[in-house]
C-alpha cells in the first residue's frame, strides 16, 4: 500500500510539473509573440523554462520552431528589394568563398590535432562556416552522421549562437559600427539565421535587412558544399566497398531561400505588395522572437552534457577566428 501511495504521489507530481510547464510555455510564447520582450530576452526565457521547469512538448515545439523560422524568413523577403538582395549576394560572393574555405581548412587541421571524430569536426565546420543548424543538417545527411555526432555539433552551435545574440550588439555599439557594417558582420559571423535576425533587429532595421540578405546568400553555399561532401563521401565508401552508403547519402536543398527570393521579387515588382511590406515584416519579426523562445524552450540538459570540451573548444576557436577576421575586413572595406 505504501509503495502504491508513493507511486501515485509521484505520478501526480509529474502531472503537476507538466501542467506548470505547459502554462509557462503558453504564457512565454504569448509574451514573445506580442513583442513585449526582445529576441535575446525571448531566448533566455525559453532556456530558463527548459532548464528550470522543463518543456513537456519539447519535440513538438522543435518542429514548430523549425517551420516558423522558415516561414518568418520568407516573410522578411517581402520587405526587401531584390536589387539590394542581389547586391549583398554578389558583393559578398568572394568574401563568402574565402571565409568558408579558410574556416574548413582551419577546422580540419584543428580537428585532427585535437583528435575529434572527423564527422563531428566537419559538422562543426559546416555550422560555423555557413549557417548553423541548417548546414549541419544538410552536411550530416550527406555524411550519414549518427545521433551522437549531430547532437554534439548542434549543441556546440546552439551555445555559441546564444552567446552571439548578446555579445554582437554590445560589441557593435562599442566599436561604433554602422548599420551596414554590423549587418554584414552579423550575417557572416553569427551561425544560425535565427540569432542573426535577433542580433541585427536589436541593432537597427537597416542592419536587419543587410544581415538577412548576407546570411541567406551564404546559406546558398549549403548546396555546393554538400555536393562536394557527398562526392568525397561516396569516393571513400566505394574505396571501402560500401555501396549502400552511396545510395543513402543525399543533398538537402534549403527550399525557403527560393521562396525568400520570390517574396523579394514580388516586393520589387508589385506596388500592392510593397505597400503591405511594413506590416508583413513587422509580423515576421514578432514571429522570429517567438521562434527564439521556442528554440530556447527546446534545449534539453542532455544536449548540453553531450557537447564535450574538445568540440566546444573547436567551435569557439573557429567562431572567434571568423568573427575577428571578418570584422577587420569589414571595418577597412565598408
Amino acid at each position: 500500500m505504501a509503495g502504491e501511495q508513493e507511486l501515485g504521489e509521484s505520478v501526480l507530481s509529474l502531472k503537476g510539473g507538466e501542467r506548470l510547464g505547459s502554462v509557462l510555455l503558453i504564457l512565454g510564447g504569448g509574451v514573445a509573440l506580442v513583442g513585449v520582450i526582445s529576441p535575446p530576452e525571448a531566448l533566455a526565457l525559453g532556456m530558463a523554462l527548459a532548464l528550470l521547469v522543463g518543456n513537456p512538448y519539447a519535440a513538438r515545439t522543435a518542429v514548430v520552431a523549425k517551420w516558423l523560422l522558415q516561414v518568418a524568413v520568407v516573410a522578411l523577403g517581402f520587405g526587401m528589394d531584390l536589387h539590394a538582395v542581389a547586391r549583398a549576394g554578389l558583393h559578398g560572393f568572394g568574401f563568402a568563398a574565402a571565409t568558408i574555405s579558410l574556416t574548413w581548412l582551419l577546422g580540419f587541421a584543428l580537428g585532427r590535432w585535437m583528435r575529434i571524430h572527423p564527422v563531428t569536426a566537419n559538422l562543426v565546420c559546416a555550422g560555423t562556416a555557413i549557417c548553423g543548424g541548417s548546414a549541419i543538417a544538410a552536411v550530416g545527411s550527406v555524411l550519414l552522421a549518427g545521433d551522437a555526432e549531430m547532437s554534439v555539433a548542434m549543441g556546440t552551435v546552439f551555445l555559441l549562437n546564444a552567446l552571439a545574440l548578446y555579445v554582437f550588439p554590445l560589441a557593435g555599439h562599442y566599436l561604433h559600427l554602422s548599420q551596414i557594417q554590423f549587418g554584414t558582420w552579423a550575417g557572416v559571423a553569427i551561425h544560425d539565421i535565427s540569432s542573426v535576425v535577433g542580433a541585427s533587429s536589436a541593432y537597427g532595421h537597416q542592419a536587419l535587412q543587410i544581415a538577412t540578405a548576407v546570411k541567406l546568400s551564404r546559406a546558398l553555399w549549403i548546396v555546393p558544399v554538400s555536393l562536394v561532401a557527398a562526392a568525397v563521401y561516396r569516393r571513400s565508401v566505394k574505396a571501402n566497398g560500401d555501396e549502400s552508403g552511396c545510395a543513402r547519402a543525399r543533398v538537402m536543398v534549403p527550399w525557403f531561400i527560393g521562396l525568400f527570393l520570390l517574396a523579394s521579387l514580388a516586393r520589387t515588382l508589385i506596388p500592392a505588395v510593397a505597400a503591405a511590406a511594413p506590416a508583413v515584416t513587422a509580423t515576421a519579426e514578432h514571429a522570429l522572437t517567438l521562434t527564439l523562445f521556442l528554440i530556447g524552450a527546446g534545449l534539453a540538459p542532455h544536449t548540453l552534457r553531450s557537447v564535450g570540451v574538445r568540440p566546444l573548444l573547436l567551435g569557439l576557436v573557429l567562431w572567434v577566428a571568423v568573427s575577428l577576421g571578418s570584422l577587420v575586413v569589414i571595418e577597412h572595406l565598408i
